[in-house]
């Protein structure tokens, strides 16, 4: 038997799998998506072709539109929604398992899905606005990107800087590596499960509020700020609370996010109300961070500007967590297809630290 290796909490530094789909530079602060920076493809591509470059290693055909389809019952909770009619498309469209179709069905079938992910996410957004009624698929029709498309389904009409925001943020958040939920649709998929099982898996994880959360409590502190007029007083009374300045510090960069420096600018190009005082916090910020913990680069992370730039596009931070499913498609899907090429399934080891052998009787 192999010797187990050393554990680290949180599997931290563990390399679990090789993969050729993403890229983050650790040091120099840049993201590459099979080679090619995200500073390329925003503003040049859209999402649906960045879907294609991600799982087929080409912009053609991209991400398909969504088949017809209709939800079972929409709660208006959207990750919940997403992941509970992911899963029952499942046994709804007869889907294989990854072990019993080619490598050409399991990537059509997580086409279809991504594509449905963003209609369900849509439709429940607009029930919880308190609509009833379905955007007539006619008007949909008319979208022409993905974003587009998406806000049509949601509010009956798409603002060309709503689109832009969108789009931009499911650029800059379609794959990252090995963060939770991706390594929980590998797992998933490493079992040969469905893929409707392994992006429903996908989206369960990201709801948790330790992935991909930040953004939702973002804006509450850029409007503190506003309200007091001093950031640097703001920060170290937070920090001298023993609380979280959300949306600093990443477990991969040692350099700033480079999703952040996109989404920044964005920010500024679509005109953001609160862009500066967002900025004002994170100077205040950074300086603070850098004298407390001079051992330690804490920079700005992706989630402090896609809060910002979700902003702009009135998204609710209660839809954040369902607006990162939507981007991440994308990255679950081009993982879920490498890991079904591995063929081998993945069976880490656990080091039992409970009590030695004992009797029945010694247990009360």
């Amino acid at each position: 038997m192999s010797e187990v290796a050393d554990f680290k909490p949180g599997l931290e530094g563990v390399v679990a799998v090789e993969t050729e789909i993403a890229e983050p530079d650790r040091e120099g602060g840049a993201l590459r998506y099979r080679g090619v920076d995200i500073e390329e493809l925003v503003g040049r591509v859209t999402y649906g072709k960045v879907w294609g470059l991600l799982v087929d290693e080409s912009l053609e055909p991209g991400m398909p539109e969504p088949d017809p389809y209709e939800p079972s019952v929409l709660t208006g909770n959207a990750p919940a929604d997403a992941q509970s009619e992911i899963a029952r498309l499942s046994g709804v469209w007869g889907l294989g398992k990854l072990t019993e179709i080619s490598d050409e069905e399991a990537r059509d079938d997580l086409g279809r899905l991504s594509a449905q992910v963003m209609a369900i996410v849509a439709r429940s957004a607009r029930v919880a606005d308190g609509h009833s009624d379905t955007v007539p698929d006619d008007v949909v029709a008319t979208a022409t990107t993905a974003a587009e498309r998406f806000l049509l389904r949601w509010r009956r009409a798409a603002d060309p800087r709503h689109v832009k925001a969108i789009d931009t943020y499911w650029i800059c958040t379609a794959e990252h590596g090995l963060n939770a939920s991706t390594f929980t649709a590998r797992v998933a998929a490493s079992t040969g499960a469905d893929p409707g099982a392994c992006l429903s898996a996908a989206i369960g994880t990201l709801s948790g509020p330790l992935h991909g959360g930040a953004p939702a409590h973002v804006i509450p502190m850029i409007d503190e700020v506003a309200e007091m007029g001093d950031a640097e007083r703001y920060v170290e009374e937070l920090l001298g609370r023993g609380d979280r300045l959300m949306g600093f510090g990443h477990r991969v960069y040692r350099a700033e996010d480079p999703r952040a420096r996109l989404l920044r600018r964005t920010a500024e190009e679509l005109g953001s109300p609160r862009v500066e005082t967002a900025k004002a916090l994170e100077e205040a910020a950074l300086a603070a961070l850098q004298a407390r913990h001079p051992e330690r680069v804490l920079a700005t992370n992706v989630e402090y500007w896609a809060a910002v730039v979700l902003d702009v596009a009135d998204i609710p931070a209660k839809i954040t967590p369902a607006m990162f499913a939507c981007a991440r498609v994308a990255g679950w899907s081009a993982h879920i297809l490498e890991q079904k090429r591995v063929e081998r399934l993945i069976r880490p080891s656990a080091r039992y630290t409970g009590p030695g052998p004992r009797p029945l009787s010694s247990v009360r």
